[in-house]
């Protein structure tokens, strides 16, 4: 009496028949750590070598996993790119309240008690965008180039920038800003246009050392430029 022939392998519940295995097993640590892991891989390969090193094998690679892992998690490189944006915002918010896991932000964000206390936090965020952040901050300029020609990417872009914004906005809010998503939008520019300046721009290589002081007080004036919108 014949059987039915069983198949080599038992099929896999999470692939699509649309796209392959990956090439090895796949880990068994929770998703939520390796999503995590890849991610942060990949904003470290975009910040050193740009988009175009930018690749799946790459990303394996860099987060020591085997082969077919980031593609197992993120099956397009659109996919992962977005990843990087949601990470990005998810370290800055963390930075922000302090934890800095990088799990996502609370519920209800702290909020500074008056222009002081928030000069002295936006500063501080600054400064560590400046210094050991450099890396991430130089990912966000080129993802944020990427998807200005990609329209794939776009949603996710304006997704994070909502996000931080959103967050500026209910500080500017509780220090007494009559219009507080106008006045985050111009505190978003500004600061974006310090970092890219410093990080970036044609003096980058050749500026001091960045200086809490001195950032403290860049951004004491911004916040009371921000908060005079509408005034």
């Amino acid at each position: 009496m014949s059987s039915r022939p069983r198949p080599a392998h038992p099929p896999d519940p999470h692939r699509s028949p649309d796209h392959p295995a990956p090439s090895q097993p796949e880990p068994a640590a929770p998703a939520s750590d390796r999503r995590t892991l890849i991610a942060d891989a990949a904003i470290g390969l975009v910040a050193s070598a740009g988009l175009r090193g930018l690749t799946h094998r790459a990303a394996d690679a860099a987060a020591g996993l085997p082969a077919g892992s980031t593609s197992y998690y993120f099956r397009t490189r659109t996919a992962l790119i977005g990843a990087c944006y949601q990470r990005l915002v998810e370290l800055d918010f963390a930075e922000y309240d302090g934890g800095g896991g990088g799990e996502g932000p609370p519920a209800e964000p702290p909020v500074p008690p008056d222009r002081e206390a928030a000069a002295a936090l936006f500063a501080g965020l600054l400064y560590r965008w400046l210094t050991v952040g450099r890396e991430r901050q130089l990912a966000r300029f080129e993802l944020s180039l990427e998807a200005a020609r990609s329209p794939d990417l776009e949603p996710e872009l304006q997704r994070a920038g909502r996000a931080a914004r959103a967050r500026a906005a209910a500080v500017l809010a509780a220090l007494g800003a009559e219009r507080p998503e106008e006045a985050a939008e111009l505190l978003a520019a500004w600061t974006d246009g310090i970092l890219y300046d410093r990080l970036a721009g044609a003096l980058a290589h050749s500026r001091p050392a960045p200086d809490p002081a001195e950032l403290t007080r860049t951004t004491r004036r911004m916040l009371d430029a921000a908060l005079s919108t509408g005034a």
